[in-house]
């Protein structure tokens, strides 16, 4: 007899998730009407790059089936920003995962990317890539967790570099490429 241990459920964790319905956590693709408050989050969210609020709307609309969003208690508490390369469609670019202070310490911005990798019409997804500045830890440290759970087959490269492309005015962003097979 094999007993079966579920290990991703929230609820195992942190069993307020799933206590009161009222309190549950939504994941959804993001819409038009949630471009303000994603624009919020992100500011609550250093060091994420600030983006206009338009940028977020774009997100929000014209990328919502690369994008995810995360409610809890009737806010925002997550936010996963991405798309797939026109150069290599099997590639999703994660461009910002944001977690709202109140939601942080929960393992979300991993659970987003995780559900984010298994929505229906993304099944194409052969590999991940991410920019980081070295001094992202939090960045760093979700990310090499995905890396890890798919045999940490990951590379770093230098992506564009603090002198030769931003003149000294934005810290190297470092890409993360993670093969998920």
């Amino acid at each position: 007899m094999y007993l079966h241990m579920i290990t991703s459920a929230p609820w195992v964790m942190y069993p307020e998730i799933g206590q009161d319905p009222s309190q549950k956590w939504i994941f959804r693709e993001p819409r038009a009407a949630d471009g303000d408050e994603v624009y919020s989050l992100i500011a609550d969210c250093p060091p994420l790059d600030m983006n206009s609020s338009y940028c977020n709307f774009l997100q929000s609309t014209h990328f919502s089936n690369t994008c995810i969003l995360v409610e809890h208690k009737g806010k925002v508490a997550g936010f996963i920003s991405g798309y797939q390369k026109p150069s290599e469609p099997s590639v999703l670019f994660v461009w910002q995962v944001a977690v709202a202070p109140h939601a942080r310490g929960k393992g979300l911005a991993f659970t987003m990317l995780e559900a984010l990798l298994n929505r229906d019409g993304l099944e194409n997804i052969s590999a991940i890539e991410t920019t980081i500045t070295e001094d992202n830890a939090a960045s760093w440290a979700l990310f090499k967790k995905i890396d890890a759970k798919h045999g940490n087959f990951g590379e770093v490269t230098t992506f564009l570099d603090e002198m030769e492309h931003f003149k000294g005015k934005h810290d190297t962003e470092y890409l993360y490429r993670i093969p998920l097979k």
